[in-house]
């Protein structure tokens, strides 16, 4: 199998992927790495690991990603042959360019226990509803705002005194443990022959 990575920031959790490709325990290639940012480390790594790296052009948009940049992705991840993408940290939404280019192959981590706190600062918006777990979740991307089926979740406890920044670390941690998994279950599924095969 053969992965895309899109991130938009220091791509600790393509690390956690690379990290279970190098030692085997993914049974997987990553292809190409992309992102829109060109300060982000996450271009660092992958050079490192000598994984092919390309800029995504947002025609200059803060946060939107615009159709036409959706199409080029696509055809750029279908040129590397990547078979499952997989978004580590990418701050932007997936649509229909990219979404019919891989259809229920995409995947997203999420600092929450979806269907609880989509969108930006999960681990704050726990925080503030004074909840006493939280999490993360991977998921299949379906255009959304975090709404694909989940995939794998993993609980982190929020303690007495816990402040944004240390809530959002253990999330952290956890993320870089289940993310690796739920691409082995996916792997498996998608290595499942057709019926009469």
């Amino acid at each position: 199998m053969r992965l895309g990575i899109l991130g938009s920031g220091s791509g600790s959790n393509m690390q956690a992927i690379l990290d279970g490709v190098a030692d085997g325990s993914i049974p997987a290639t990553i292809a190409l790495v992309m992102t829109e940012n060109p300060q982000g480390y996450i271009l660092e790594r992958a050079r490192k690991a000598g994984i092919p790296t390309a800029l995504i052009d947002c025609r200059g948009f803060k946060s939107k990603f615009p159709e036409e940049a959706q199409a080029e992705t696509a055809a750029a991840l279908k040129e590397a042959g990547v078979d499952v993408v997989c978004l580590a940290g990418f701050m932007r939404l997936v649509k229909k360019p990219l979404l019919e280019a891989f259809p229920d192959r995409i995947l997203n981590i999420h600092p929450a226990l979806l269907p609880a706190f989509p969108g930006l600062q999960a681990w704050r918006q726990a925080l503030e509803a004074g909840v006493k777990e939280t999490g993360c979740t991977v998921h299949y991307v379906d255009g959304g705002m975090d709404t694909g089926p989940v995939i794998l979740q993993g609980k982190v406890p929020v303690l007495e005194g816990d402040t944004p920044e240390s809530l959002h670390e253990r999330i952290l941690e956890a993320e870089h443990r289940i993310y690796p998994e739920a691409i082995r279950i996916v792997a498996r599924k998608l290595a499942v022959p057709a019926p009469g095969m």
